[in-house]
């Protein structure tokens, strides 16, 4: 027999697109889940942080949640353990915990905290928890899933809860240290051992891709705090990852280390990019195979670039359904009939970039040293055109010299 484990992540909950809202799609978005959850008779969900998408979220973004994983734990026959990101307030996420863990719904964001033991009455048992450790066990399953928890911490957090002043290059190897203890202690053969985390996780030696636009960084100069997936403990079966919003696997040895990616696309750098959950099947002592389900509700986003208005128009006509950030190309900024008919032809335009196409652009390299003995007005002339491509028109510069002429003043 094995069990069935839905792997999800970064909901981002209240999160908006500039001035979009985007809550009745994330409404949408977790209805397929908890609908796939249900079709595939799943066992267990994995939510890997950045639950909400800011420290304070709204009360709709709040009541979203609450309600959704009331269904997703179907009455609390099917237990949830999330664990908070780098987006998620650690005190806002655990606040609920002593409720919702009756439906089934454990939350963890701090590593000195400790889920307290219980078996509520759908069965669901914690027969086992430390800091940054839970074991459950399941009415209708034979075996226990042991689960360490590893919810984001910044490295003044990580040294609070560690004791320690190390430099913070060396916090993977102090948290890789503590995750070895904790799988010598709990994983064995007799169980499904899971890892459960939301950090930015990479192949040793190899350089880390890019976060999406839409995440706070975790990464500082030079690449650290990103952790090798060396420091997963190779008794782990199965590596459920949030933060990088693109469904990628880095398998280190026999552990599958895997990012389930956002349900939705919330920035253009994760533009036409297909959303993910994903489907495990575990049993102890035995490789876990697991399979990407995709999700098609919300709004794609594109960026697409036109040189001409009909064919912008005619995109936009057939493509109402999306966000798009749109550039124009043309010899001159765009007039202000064709911005007027672009922005009144689609409702989901969330930028529209003009791209000078002329050869002014193309053949001014910028300014010379030379050009900073001349007046004010000419070097803000020669900058215009460096950047737009043609004169600032008359209007502009008299806004120009008016607002210099008070600078000298004061």
């Amino acid at each position: 027999m094995h069990i069935k484990i839905l792997h999800t992540a970064d909901w981002h909950l209240g999160k908006k697109l500039q001035e979009f809202s985007r809550i009745e799609e994330q409404q949408e978005v977790i209805d397929e889940i908890v609908q796939i959850a249900e079709r595939e008779d799943v066992d267990l969900v994995l939510l890997a942080g950045d639950i909400f998408d800011t420290f304070n979220p709204s009360h709709e973004a709040i009541e979203l949640l609450y309600k959704a994983l009331k269904r997703l734990s179907n009455g609390g026959k099917r237990p949830i353990v999330a664990i908070s990101g780098n987006h998620d307030s650690t005190q806002f996420v655990e606040a609920p915990d002593p409720l919702a863990r009756e439906m089934g719904i454990l939350f963890y964001s701090r590593y000195e905290s400790v889920i307290p033991s219980f078996k509520a009455d759908s069965g669901l048992e914690i027969t086992k928890s430390a800091p940054g450790f839970l074991e459950l066990k399941l009415a209708h399953i034979p075996f226990p899933v042991r689960i360490i928890l590893a919810p984001y911490a910044n490295e003044l957090l990580l040294k609070t809860y560690l004791g320690v002043e190390d430099r913070e290059a060396e916090i993977a190897n102090i948290l890789g240290s503590q995750w070895e203890k904790i799988a010598r202690e709990h994983f064995d053969a007799n169980g499904v051992n899971l890892f459960l985390g939301h950090f930015f996780f990479v192949k040793k030696g190899e350089t880390p891709p890019p976060e999406p636009e839409s995440e706070k960084s975790i990464l500082h100069v030079g690449g650290t705090q990103a952790i090798p997936t060396d420091k997963i403990p190779p008794a782990t079966q199965y590596a459920a990852l949030g933060h990088l919003h693109r469904y990628q696997t880095m398998n280190n040895s026999t552990t599958p280390v895997v990012y389930s990616s956002s349900p939705l696309a919330y920035s253009f750098s994760e533009a036409e990019q297909e959303k993910r959950v994903v489907l495990i099947k575990a049993k102890p002592a035995s490789a876990v195979t697991y399979e990407p389900i995709n999700l098609v509700k919300g709004k794609p986003l594109y960026r697409k670039r036109f040189n001409n208005l009909s064919d912008t128009l005619k995109w936009l006509e057939d493509n109402p359904y999306c966000f798009v950030e749109l550039t124009y190309a043309s010899d001159e900024a765009i007039d202000a009939a064709s911005r007027k008919a672009i922005m009144k032809a689609h409702g989901g335009i969330v930028a529209l970039i003009p791209e000078i196409k002329s050869e002014m652009n193309r053949e001014t390299g910028g300014l010379l040293a030379d050009d900073l003995s001349q007046d004010m007005v000419t070097l803000f002339s020669k900058y215009y055109q460096t950047q737009k491509g043609q004169m600032p028109n008359q209007e502009l510069l008299q806004l120009f010299r008016e607002i210099i002429s008070q600078d000298q003043e004061a």
